[in-house]
């Protein structure tokens, strides 16, 4: 075990480090932000609009997930053209408009990149349908002969993440070749995985690189960034691949990870070397994110050494629940690791990927983490959830470092766990004939104004997943301005956290918290944070003066005791 009592766990860093070090990034889904066309689908334009609220908030840099030309079969995660914008979202002359108005604000941008697998529409794909076996055109993506005699059974016993065989066979007569040909991918069918041998692929990906970076993107969230390289020969693996899998790892990870010789293979991180000497070209510290879920810690440091990677989501915090002796652990491991070769510790609760964590934290395990959550399903206290939420945003946001939040979050918004099955999306539910509701309950299109044709998220009232109608209570113009909502809350914390210097501060566990096992207390710079995960209420220091509480609206300020399920950061 490690001592996660009074140990100085990690340094305050430089006083004017690179950006990325301390930024905290906010997630735009953008098909869920903001529509400005009111066809139901959000755009960049409807993004652009509402850059003054990010603004407002206290952000440093927003992430798109993707816009690229895409059939859409994952949400955009299938891209069939990774230099053009989909015309669901606008033109590259709306991204141009977004980043200048990002930048106009002071807010840096990062887009998402795909490289794992491209689309079936992509025009790679659709040459390699048309030309034979072992042409150059196949040779960019993982073709394999089956197995049988006709070639009936697929090349290896590999399972998609989404559900079912993770090999499809081409038609015998597809375009007119005849082969016993089946294709690779991790995904869906329609995202066929790249051969990243290929230096072609390579050369290309590069290129695409710099396309964005001469626009003057900041940054890259990369997609899957443990996959790509598979192990030679492609072995068969009796293991289970899931989007989010737990694991009982030593490591003090937690996290779970995606195992088996299809994901982080020691091949990828000579990628992420060329890539990373291709931004070093460019001024502005621009960065790259991994996300990569990989056990153990010590292998995700991996890929943010100084010559790959800036960053890495914390998936292992993200995932460890609502435990306070576990996320003491996770904590100490996270610093350990990352100190050990000079990056940040990035901090993440909710991404498009996962149950948004108000929801995961009012479940009757808390530490519980379903692949969505649906009509039938064990139901969330939105109270207690909302209480938890706020309460692990405070602790998170104390800790330094990097950290990302999820569009919604800084609204208290709960997972969507009503929506008909009949309405769901995601190729998760389709590929798992519903035994995994999917991620289409966190993607839910965003309220803005109350009493606004679809909250305010588009002027026609359209939207291609319903909103909840109790998301009302929930909306930012009912929340700004309103003492104690979680609007303001968000606010105030990203202020003072900037205003301290926290993100590049030091972090020491507090000794007089050293045998409560419910609690989680540890200094940065001149705060005092104390969180306290169970029931019982807990005593703070005498004399202490408050700097900011999670308790919901209505709760007293904390005085000579934290109540249960609440953070609390001090000046002590």
């Amino acid at each position: 075990m490690l001592d996660t009592r009074t140990l100085d766990v990690h340094a305050p860093g430089p006083d004017h480090g690179e950006w990325w070090r301390d930024a905290v990034i906010y997630q735009i889904y953008p098909r869920s932000f903001a529509d400005a066309n009111g066809d139901g689908i959000g755009d960049l334009p409807g993004i652009t609009a509402r850059l003054d609220h990010l603004a407002a908030l206290g952000v440093d840099a927003v992430w798109l997930s993707p816009f690229y030309r895409s059939p859409q079969a994952d949400a955009g995660y299938d891209v069939a053209d990774y230099r053009d914008v989909d015309p669901l979202f606008g033109t590259l002359a709306d991204f141009d408009a977004l980043l200048a108005r990002a930048h106009e604000l002071g807010l840096k941008v990062v887009v998402d990149m795909v490289p794992n697998h491209s689309s079936d529409e992509h025009v790679w794909f659709q040459q390699a349908l048309r030309t034979e076996p072992g042409s150059p055109e196949r040779a960019r993506y993982l073709f394999r002969e089956g197995k049988g005699t006709d070639g009936e059974q697929p090349p290896n016993n590999w399972q998609s993440i989404f559900g079912g065989p993770a090999w499809t066979r081409l038609s015998p007569d597809a375009h007119g070749v005849s082969d016993r040909q089946w294709y690779l991918h991790m995904f869906d069918s329609k995202q066929p995985d790249l051969d990243w041998t290929n230096p072609e692929v390579r050369a290309e990906f590069e290129s695409v690189l710099r396309f964005w970076l001469d626009r003057g993107v900041d940054g890259f969230r990369i997609d899957v960034a443990h996959g790509m390289v598979k192990a030679d020969g492609l072995p068969d693996w009796d293991g289970h691949v899931s989007m989010i899998e737990g694991t009982d790892d030593a490591d003090a990870s937690g996290g779970g990870g995606n195992q088996g010789p299809m994901f982080d293979q020691d091949g990828v991180h000579e990628i992420y070397r060329a890539w990373r000497r291709i931004l070093d070209e460019y001024d502005g510290d621009r960065m790259l994110v991994a996300e990569a879920w990989v056990d153990p810690l010590s292998r995700l440091a991996r890929y943010v050494r100084p010559d790959e990677m800036h960053q890495a989501f914390n998936f292992a915090f993200l995932a460890t629940g609502w435990d306070a002796p576990a996320l003491r652990e996770i904590i100490t491991a996270s610093y350990r690791v990352n100190d050990s070769v000079g990056a940040p510790t990035t901090w993440v609760l909710s991404n498009h990927d996962v149950v948004r964590h108000p929801s995961r934290l009012g479940l009757p395990n808390p530490g519980e983490r379903p692949n969505g959550i649906g009509h039938g399903d064990t139901q969330p206290d939105e109270e207690l959830g909302l209480r938890r939420g706020r309460a692990a945003t405070l602790l998170l946001l104390g800790l330094p470092g990097s950290a990302y939040l999820y569009q919604g979050e800084e609204l208290g918004l709960p997972e969507h766990t009503a929506l008909d099955d009949d309405l769901r999306q995601d190729p998760a539910f389709f590929r798992t004939e519903g035994a995994e509701r999917g991620r289409d309950g966190c993607r839910v299109p965003l309220p803005w104004e109350a009493d606004a044709p679809a909250m305010g998220y588009s002027p026609t009232g359209k939207t291609w997943l319903p909103q909840p109608e109790e998301w009302k209570a929930y909306a930012a113009d009912v929340q700004t301005g309103q003492e104690g909502s979680t609007l303001e809350l968000y606010r105030a914390i990203l202020r003072l956290r900037r205003e301290r210097d926290l993100g590049l501060g030091g972090m020491t566990w507090a000794e007089e918290y050293a045998d409560h096992d419910q609690v989680i207390a540890f200094r940065n710079r001149d705060v005092l944070v104390v969180a306290n995960l169970g029931s019982t209420p807990v005593p703070l220091p005498e004399n202490a003066r408050v700097l900011l509480a999670s308790g919901l609206p209505g709760d007293p300020v904390p005085g000579a005791e934290l109540a249960g399920d609440t953070t609390v950061w001090l000046q002590a």
